[in-house]
């Protein structure tokens, strides 16, 4: 890596710490331009993206997706992106990017199993609001206490004979 590259990596890291998110955009912007093919500049982008009002979704989600093409066994591009699709209610994506995650980091994969179970259970509720009927929230717990039940290594059986 170039020292340039690396200068406008630390500026955009800075810029984001000081709040300064379209800034930091911009030096990582340059950054990826600099060393097209790093991960990590790509990632730095969509990461400040997020936080610039005016970046469309698909762009950011764009870039995410450029990070995994260029390091696709690196289970944290993963899980930044399944955190991305969390937030604007992608479940399914999600979903499959935390099991990819888990599947590339075993160790990680019980913290990998929760998160996305606390997570949906606390967010999928928000997005599906109109359609929130009791049948609705039962399937939204299931899926939930699936990967929560994952994250210690039991399946639905074990648990109800645990919990008998």
């Amino acid at each position: 890596m170039s020292e340039e590259f690396e200068k406008l990596m630390k500026q955009g890291f800075q810029l984001m710490g000081d709040g300064e998110y379209q800034s930091a955009l911009t030096k990582f912007d340059k950054a990826m331009k600099a060393d097209p093919k790093n991960a990590e500049a790509v990632l730095a982008k969509a990461d400040a993206a997020v936080l610039v009002p005016k970046v469309p979704q698909e762009d950011i989600e764009a870039l995410y997706k450029k990070a995994i093409e260029l390091e696709p066994e690196n289970p944290f591009m993963y899980q930044s992106y399944a955190a991305f699709c969390m937030d604007v209610g992608k479940f399914n994506d999600a979903e499959g990017a935390y099991v990819k995650a888990a599947e590339l980091d075993p160790e990680s994969a019980p913290y990998l199993y929760s998160e996305f179970g606390v997570e949906y259970f606390k967010k999928a509720p928000i997005v599906f609001e109109q359609h929130l009927d009791d049948n609705t929230k039962a399937i939204i717990t299931k899926k939930a206490l699936k990967y929560l039940l994952k994250s210690i290594n039991l399946d639905e059986a074990a648990a109800k004979k645990l919990l008998q």
